[in-house]
C-alpha cells in the first residue's frame, strides 16, 4: 500500500488516511508484516545493537498496531534490557523495566502497560522504538496527536537512537512539521530500513 501522490501532506490528513489504511489490513497480513519488521530491525547498524536499554511500545490490538511481540523476542534473545511505557494523567510517560515479575494491565485506551516495577529514567534509555501512523523522507512522523512521545523524546539524551516502526513506506514530506518535533534516526518497514537524513 502506497502513500499519497502529492509532494506533501498535512498531519491531520495523513493521520485519517493511514488509520483507514491500517484498519483495512487483514489480521493475517498484519502478523506477517509485524514479523517482517522484526526481521528488518536486525539490519539496523551495529551502533544500535551495541546499546543496552531498549524502549518498546506494546500494541493496541483493536487499532491493528504492529505486533511488537516478535521484536520483543529479538531483544530478549540478544539479552537487552527492555523498557515499557505507562501513560500518566498529565500526558507524560513513565518507564518500567520488563522483568519476569512484570504484570501487565490494559489502560483505558486498551494499551497493555506495566502495573508497577523498576522505574527507568529517560536518560538511561539508549534506543526508543517509536509508534507512528506515517512518516516522511526527512524522518518526521505522524502519531495520534496526543504528544506523549514528543514529550518523552524531548526528555531523552541527545544521542538516544530513535527508530520508527511503520507498516507503510515513507511519504515525500509532512507539510506542517514543527521545529519542536523530534525527528527519527531510522524507520523500519516490512520492506526496508530508512536512515535519516536520507542521502
Amino acid at each position: 500500500m502506497l502513500g499519497f501522490d502529492y509532494e506533501s501532506m498535512l498531519k491531520k490528513d495523513l493521520r485519517s488516511h493511514y488509520i483507514r489504511l491500517r484498519d483495512s489490513i487483514p489480521r493475517e497480513s498484519l502478523l506477517e508484516n509485524s514479523l517482517s519488521i522484526a526481521n528488518q530491525v536486525l539490519r539496523l547498524p551495529m551502533r544500535v545493537w551495541r546499546s543496552s536499554y531498549f524502549h518498546l511500545f506494546l500494541p493496541i490490538e483493536e487499532k491493528k498496531e504492529i505486533d511488537t511481540s516478535f521484536l520483543l523476542s529479538v531483544l530478549q534473545g540478544k539479552d537487552k534490557h527492555v523498557v515499557l511505557p505507562k501513560m500518566l494523567d498529565d500526558q507524560r510517560l513513565a518507564h518500567y523495566l520488563l522483568t519476569d515479575s512484570t504484570r501487565l494491565k490494559k489502560n483505558k485506551w486498551n494499551i497493555p502497560e506495566p502495573v508497577e516495577g523498576i522505574e527507568i529514567a529517560p536518560s538511561q534509555i539508549d534506543v526508543v522504538f517509536v509508534p507512528l501512523l506515517a512518516f516522511d523522507q526527512e524522518g518526521q512522523r505522524v502519531g495520534y496527536g496526543k504528544g506523549f512521545y514528543d514529550r518523552f523524546l524531548a526528555e531523552c539524551r541527545p544521542d538516544t537512537i530513535k527508530v520508527g516502526l511503520s507498516l507503510f513506506e515513507a511519504e515525500k514530506r509532512i507539510e506542517d512539521s514543527e521545529d519542536t518535533d523530534v525527528p527519527l534516526d531510522y524507520c523500519v518497514t516490512p520492506k526496508r530500513v530508512y536512515s535519516f537524513p536520507m542521502e
